[in-house]
């Protein structure tokens, strides 16, 4: 059996069903002799994108796959691993490497070396016979702890080897752990005991597939419920306790919630110091919850840590709950009412802009057109960067799990159609939906030619400010001197030129018409890009709900 072969039948035993990349890498022919999908981007870094958003919407349990050339190919894309690495996604990464005999010579590019630094694991094989023990232990650490990328570099050299034969090769373990018992107790006996606590859920919850127990656990305290923007979908937006997701825009009823709690209980969440996550407030009695003991007290200090998988962790606090509440659940009434009543305020503030009539056209209105015309339980949407994701995360209300697939503790521009691309592959029965600006566009916008090649049949729906409006008070000078921040393109002309059906919107009457014929399209099998020409807004919901403004640094004044 040559190695390719060898590989192409661990990727099938570990349940891979495709392989996302781009060429040379032989693991495409390979992985096609074996019934998996090759898919093949425009660029490398788009292609490791997909494959991560394989890995996020099923929870881990298939684990994207991201292949490139030896050489320029992995170093374009760094990018896509670094990603992962930030938002602890499990990423199969295969870098070919230089033959064996030149992997380090320098100058030549070794992913031995220089992914180490954002991987949870990287090894080459080198020896044909070791090949089952190299990709066990790249699956072992995918399936187990904390998310993040691993990768196999495999010197081009070796692909046409042979592998001893009888090959015999099992796949990887996945185990769960859960909190000391003791903990928990004490854990059950403070959010009793609180006056007005908080749960604060993150992307563990999903990786657990806890959703169920979140909800349980809410419910017989009467308790609210924030989440990350990672974490965004755990728990039903439309629930009487949510409040809302977090990140560098923030609801009024989380922002509002978290200064009155008194006990916040945070689970499945790193709590990472970010610009572009919730700002605890301080004082505040901190139960964490977490898969991994190195997230304690990195910036908030816990009373106490419980660590473990989050579906095990809910399900023993709900057992310590339920026996000092005598199996009764409290009335959620009264914190609904309370919820309703903050959110209603909120949303009187922001509904000038979100039902805006001027053109050009408001941001905030094609979010909440699209609200009103998409299936929301049946569809998945992401953002880009900067404001899509500031104008987005605050109004869309995510009411199934792994519906919105949220990020923030890197922020690459362009990350968005990617996400969108690969929960398409995973989920094609689902409406798939990407929302960025045209800053992102600039920086993966010919991937749409991938959507049409490879039948991808996403929405991508494009403000187009025609300005990076997000860095404006920051480079004023720069931008009235030398136009630092004007950018433009007519892009609905190049997407039809690519083959998508596309349309360019200007009128705010004729938004939610749009979104219905894309959407039509899209359930034909069409790619689809719909720009929509909007102001220069960089109002974002955030601190008491108030707008805000990026600060303007005096001496560029």
């Amino acid at each position: 059996m040559k190695f390719g072969e060898a590989v192409a039948r661990i990727l099938h035993a570990e349940g891979v069903e495709s392989v996302c990349g781009y060429p040379l890498n032989y693991v495409f022919e390979y992985a096609a002799q074996a019934g998996i999908r090759p898919v093949i981007a425009r660029a490398e870094r788009t292609a490791g994108h997909m494959a991560d958003a394989i890995s996020r919407i099923s929870s881990g349990q298939t684990i994207g796959v991201y292949a490139t050339q030896h050489g320029p190919g992995i170093e374009n894309g760094m990018g896509a691993v670094a990603q992962a690495y930030a938002e602890s996604v499990p990423l199969l990464v295969l870098p070919m490497g230089y033959r064996r005999d030149e992997a380090h010579i320098d100058p030549n590019f070794n992913s031995t070396i220089a992914l180490r630094p954002f991987v949870k694991a990287v090894e080459p094989v080198n020896d044909p016979a070791q090949t089952a023990a190299v990709f066990r232990r790249a699956f072992s650490r995918l399936r187990n702890g904390r998310g993040g990328p691993v990768a196999v570099e495999i010197p081009r050299d070796m692909w046409f080897e042979d592998v001893p034969e009888p090959f015999d090769y099992r796949p990887a373990v996945r185990t769960r752990s859960g909190p000391d018992p003791a903990d928990v107790r004490r854990a059950a006996e403070l959010l009793v005991a609180a006056e007005r606590p908080v749960i604060h859920a993150g992307q563990g919850v999903h990786y657990a597939q806890a959703w169920p127990q979140l909800r349980r656990l809410a419910e017989t305290l009467a308790t609210p419920v924030s989440t990350t923007l990672e974490g965004k979908s755990a728990f039903p937006e439309d629930h009487p306790l949510a409040l809302g997701s977090g990140g560098r825009a923030v609801p009024l009823p989380v922002h509002r919630f978290l200064e009155e709690a008194d006990v916040v209980l945070a689970v499945g969440a790193s709590l990472t110091p970010s610009d572009f996550a919730v700002h605890f407030p301080t004082g505040k009695r901190l139960i964490h919850a977490t898969l991994d003991p190195a997230h304690f007290d990195t910036a908030i200090p816990a009373e106490i840590g419980l660590v473990g998988d989050a579906a095990l962790t809910l399900d023993a606090l709900q057992s310590e709950v339920d026996a000092l509440l005598g199996g009764e659940g409290r009335d959620p009434d009264p914190v609904a009412a309370e919820i309703r009543a903050v959110h209603d305020e909120w949303h009187a503030q922001w509904a000038p802009l979100l039902m805006s009539d001027e053109t050009p056209i408001s941001p905030y209105r094609v979010v909440h057109e699209l609200m009103g015309v998409a299936d929301v339980a049946n569809t998945v949407i992401t953002h880009d960067s900067g404001s899509p994701r500031d104008q987005l995360s605050p109004f869309w209300r995510s009411v199934t799990p792994l519906s919105y697939l949220g990020w923030g503790k890197s922020t690459q521009l362009g990350y968005g159609l990617g996400l969108a691309m690969g929960a398409k592959l995973a989920h094609p029965e689902r409406l798939c939906i990407n929302l960025w600006g045209d800053a992102a566009f600039g920086f993966t916008g010919l991937e749409l030619e991938t959507c049409v090649r490879e039948r991808i049949p996403v929405l991508s729906i494009l403000l187009n400010n025609a300005h990076m409006a997000m860095e404006a008070n920051a480079m004023g000078l720069s931008q009235r001197e030398y136009g630092t921040m004007d950018i433009s393109g007519d892009y609905t002309a190049l997407a039809r030129s690519l083959g998508l059906y596309a349309e360019r919107i200007t009128d705010p009457g004729e938004i939610a018409g749009a979104l219905r014929r894309g959407i039509a399209q899209t359930e034909a099998g069409r790619p689809v890009l719909l720009e929509f020409v909007t102001s220069r807004e960089i109002r974002i919901s955030t601190h008491g709900g108030d707008t805000y403004l990026s600060p303007v640094p005096d001496n560029f004044a």
